[in-house]
């Protein structure tokens, strides 16, 4: 069977690359270090449960619009996300009964109890 008794044709539209041209891979460091000058860089802790909670309590408190988008400065609240995170940490919370510290188990029930009642203050506005 032809070409032309199939119906359609395929055309290879990518684009072809000149000897004489710079290769992509040769901009993408420069342009990786532009936009890493730009940028501050904020020394990040340690990765630990500890600190893994409180990053997820961050996020529920921007999504319930107690503290700005680290990104916009604004202040926005979305109030099914900031629910959704705090289910997240409740449910971790299940699945790691046992395991522990007394300081990371102090930690966690803080957290929860104060984003769970920063929530239905939310809802009830």
């Amino acid at each position: 069977m032809s070409e032309e008794e199939r119906g359609f044709t395929i055309k290879d539209r990518r684009r072809i690359f000149k000897q004489e041209g710079p290769k992509k891979e040769e901009k993408e460091p420069e342009a990786r270090a532009r936009s890493q000058e730009t940028r501050t860089e904020v020394p990040l802790p340690g990765v630990n449960f500890s600190t893994f909670i409180l990053s997820l309590s961050s996020s529920a408190l921007m999504h319930l619009g107690e503290i700005p988008d680290p990104v916009s400065k604004e202040k926005k609240k979305d109030l099914s996300l900031a629910k959704h995170t705090i289910d997240v940490i409740g449910m971790l919370q299940e699945k790691t009964k046992g395991n522990l510290t007394d300081n990371e188990k102090k930690l966690m029930d803080g957290i929860l109890y104060d984003l769970r009642m920063r929530y239905v203050q939310q809802v009830g506005k």
